[in-house]
């Protein structure tokens, strides 16, 4: 019944964020959003999740870790599946390549090209530490 009451609650807060984007966006709260822009509400809602294990974690508030885990990973199951460091390494390296960049200067030229190129399928941290292992 607890697990119930977590993902009702989760629920819940998607389909409040969800009309809080339309609002933001100029529509009416009973438009739809579209599958992308309902999957950025989404990825923002776990990222927050993330944050929040984050600062509990430092407050030593593990009652409030377990359940920011728990909707995260009820979160997780409505995104798709993001591509492992290795993968993203490998489309770093060719990126790099591709562009010509040699100076470690240029680092945030290519993190931009990958993240336009990633949107959606790998995560920003995964992307920065692939980057940085080039140079």
């Amino acid at each position: 019944m607890a697990k119930d009451s977590v993902r009702l609650e989760t629920y819940r807060n998607m389909l409040s964020s969800f009309t809080n984007e339309l609002v933001s966006k100029g529509k009416k709260p009973n438009e739809m959003l579209t599958d992308e822009e309902a999957i950025a509400v989404i990825t923002r809602l776990s990222k927050q999740r993330k944050d929040s294990m984050e600062q509990f974690k430092k407050g030593g508030r593990e009652d409030l870790v377990v359940k920011e885990q728990a909707e995260l990973s009820i979160l997780e199951t409505y995104l798709p599946k993001l591509m492992d460091a290795d993968e993203v390494k490998k489309i770093a390296e060719a990126k790099k390549a591709e562009l010509g960049i040699t100076d470690p200067a240029k680092k945030g030229m290519l993190m931009s090209a990958l993240m336009k190129d990633l949107k959606g399928k790998a995560d920003g941290g995964v992307v920065k530490e692939a980057v940085d292992s080039l140079f």
